[in-house]
């Protein structure tokens, strides 16, 4: 059964999270599409994973149709899992069905939680998610380091 993380970033923001969190999918061999709501952002994350020191690259490629199939971390707007992707982030309020989070090993919801709004609609997908018997996790950095704070379900 797949399962989500929620990810309440705190202290550490999007665009330091999402490269690390991409780093650990890739020593696993997992292929991940980033999926945001915003094209300008999601070229703004396309910028600052390209923009990382040499021995910390990111291998990705931006949804363009070309080489999507190809690439091991794709960013896109799309609900398409056109590289077989073994993970999905959601970003910026990007969401997914239950039966869509069903077809990936993870899904991770990463959301701002110095943001009023986004807080609340994480708090939204938390509700509808489990309502809907997908196994969620909640992580946050409030307290320090990662800490798990609450679960859902078996995993």
């Amino acid at each position: 059964m797949s399962e989500i993380f929620f990810y309440h970033l705190v202290q550490s923001p999007l665009e330091q999270t999402l490269p690390e969190l991409l780093g650990k999918c890739l020593s696993r061999d997992w292929r991940v599409i980033v999926r945001g709501t915003d094209t300008k952002r999601m070229v703004w994350l396309d910028e600052i994973l390209w923009g990382g020191t040499p021995d910390s690259f990111l291998p990705h490629g931006f949804m363009t149709g070309a080489n999507d199939a190809r690439q091991p971390v794709l960013l896109t707007e799309a609900d398409k899992n056109v590289n077989n992707a073994q993970v999905l982030m959601l970003v910026d309020g990007a969401t997914a069905t239950a039966d869509e989070i069903n077809g990936y090993e993870r899904t991770c919801l990463l959301f701002d939680g110095n943001n009023p709004d986004a807080l609340n609609a994480a708090r939204s997908e938390w509700k509808r998610l489990t309502d809907a018997g997908v196994v969620a996790k909640y992580w946050s950095q409030a307290d320090g380091p990662w800490a798990l704070k609450a679960s859902s379900g078996a995993s």
